[in-house]
C-alpha cells in the first residue's frame, strides 16, 4: 500500500507541448487503498478540473492518466526527484516537473 507521499496538490509543468507551456495543479488523495485524484488549470480557476482516470504507482515512479479534448486519453509519468520535487514525461514525449505545494 502506498506511503501517501504523492497525497497532496502538486504543481505540474509541462514544457513544449503542441499548445505552449502549461502549468496545472495536480490535486491527489488516497481513497480505499488507491491513488485518485483531478487536475486543475493553474491559470484559470474557472476551468473544469480534469478528473484522473487511473493511478499508478510503482516504486519511486507514479503514472496518471486523463482524458483531453484533442488527444483523448494521455499519460504523465513521474518519478521521485527529493521529497518536494518529481520529474517524467507527458506521453513519453514532453518534459513534466512536479513540485509539491506546501500549506
Amino acid at each position: 500500500m502506498a506511503d501517501d507521499f504523492y497525497v497532496g496538490k502538486w504543481t505540474v509543468n509541462l514544457m513544449g507541448i503542441p499548445s505552449g507551456d502549461a502549468k496545472l495543479v495536480m490535486d491527489l488523495a488516497q481513497k480505499d487503498g488507491k491513488l485518485t485524484g483531478e487536475l486543475a488549470d493553474a491559470s484559470d480557476a474557472n476551468k473544469p478540473k480534469i478528473p484522473l482516470n487511473k493511478v499508478e504507482e510503482n516504486g519511486d515512479k507514479l503514472t496518471i492518466y486523463f482524458d483531453t479534448s484533442q488527444a483523448g486519453e494521455v499519460s504523465i509519468e513521474l518519478g521521485k526527484v527529493d521529497e518536494d520535487h518529481l520529474k517524467g514525461q507527458l506521453m513519453n514525449m514532453f518534459e513534466v516537473t512536479a513540485t509539491r505545494i506546501k500549506n
